[in-house]
């Protein structure tokens, strides 16, 4: 893999595998109000949508973000979709000269952190939008760099108060994590000495969340065996990714997952056939607590994104919408990544 995304016939044979295994595109989103704590019962959450539905439009109380932003096909431009609507809101936003965006997420004040490509080098820039949700402004983050190949497997985080960034980049199959503090302007970086996919990155607190899938071939055919669910102290020094502690290793169907923002519950998705479940699970016992929400969806599940607040979450699946609960289908099969 050089700058131009160039790859050996055995790297694209692994991309192919895990395409098939976990989709990197995004395709559907559905919108899970997840709730204080994550501590959501079935029960109490179809009373609030039937009270919620008696309600007159103009006095529903929405807690969900309103507004999606995407990296649309190739990296060229950002939009901002409504997610009441289905609409663009403002024009899209082009890239920095001779480079791509690839990921983009969240920050706690509500703005965004979009990560670009080019020359083997990710930076970063603010996005700011206005009280319409329109583009309002797109800002460089001075000295926030890492050097490295960005591939569809690198992954974007933004710690809950803005200060960390997390990305990962990809030396073959090989990936590394670094973090960046905006404040001290210090970068850490934690390698990977085997093949795998490092995905599904979260923030608590110091603690940064992963989901570690290796990569195993036998007999020239390459399969992901397992995901398991990985936390790293990001206080502590750079070095070998194997420094981060082993959390919970994630069911049969499940790949995507995120930590809750008090460092106690790992939510995940699951898939059998059609059926998309969102399960927590306890960090201290490992043992599965509530389920939180079930659909019946038209693809493969690719990525959970959980927003600013982390009491709400996008889980992305390959049939090209977003499903946003109480507001309907929102189109998304020109987006690589999203965030809300």
């Amino acid at each position: 893999m050089d700058g131009k995304h160039k790859e050996s016939a055995p790297a694209s044979r692994i991309r192919a595998v895990w395409k098939r295994t976990v989709p990197l595109g995004l395709a559907t989103a559905a919108a899970v109000t997840v709730g204080a704590g994550l501590d959501v019962v079935h029960r109490h959450q179809r009373a609030g949508e039937e009270q919620h539905d008696a309600q007159p439009a103009a006095k529903q109380e929405r807690t969900e973000p309103r507004y999606v932003v995407g990296v649309r096909g190739t990296g060229a431009a950002l939009v901002v979709r409504d997610v009441r609507t289905g609409h663009d809101v403002g024009l899209p936003v082009a890239a920095p000269q001779g480079r791509r965006f690839q990921r983009v997420a969240a920050k706690g004040d509500g703005s965004y952190v979009v990560a670009s490509y080019g020359a083997r080098k990710v930076t970063f820039q603010h996005l700011l939008l206005d009280k319409q949700g329109r583009p309002k402004e797109l800002t460089e983050i001075p000295e926030a760099t890492v050097p490295g190949v960005s591939t569809s497997w690198s992954d974007l985080a933004v710690s809950a108060d803005g200060d960390r960034i997390a990305y990962v980049t990809y030396k073959g199959t090989a990936g590394r994590v670094e973090v960046l503090s905006l404040k001290t302007g210090t970068r850490k970086t934690w390698t990977a000495r085997s093949p795998a996919r490092i995905g599904s990155l979260s923030w608590s607190g110091g603690t940064l969340c992963l989901v570690w899938s290796p990569l195993r071939t036998t007999a020239g055919r390459t399969t992901v065996p397992r995901h398991q669910v990985r936390a790293l102290n990001t206080a502590g020094p750079s070095g070998d990714l194997k420094a981060s502690r082993p959390v919970l290793m994630l069911p049969k169907g499940a790949g995507a997952a995120f930590m809750s923002r008090d460092g106690r519950t790992i939510v995940a998705g699951a898939q059998q056939d059609t059926q998309l479940t969102l399960q927590a699970y306890s960090v201290q016992t490992g043992k599965p607590t509530k389920v939180l929400w079930r659909q019946k969806v038209g693809g493969d599940l690719s990525r959970l994104d959980p927003d600013h607040t982390g009491r709400h979450v996008l889980a992305s699946v390959s049939d090209g919408r977003i499903y946003a609960q109480g507001t309907g289908t929102l189109p998304a099969a020109d987006l690589t990544d999203a965030a809300w």
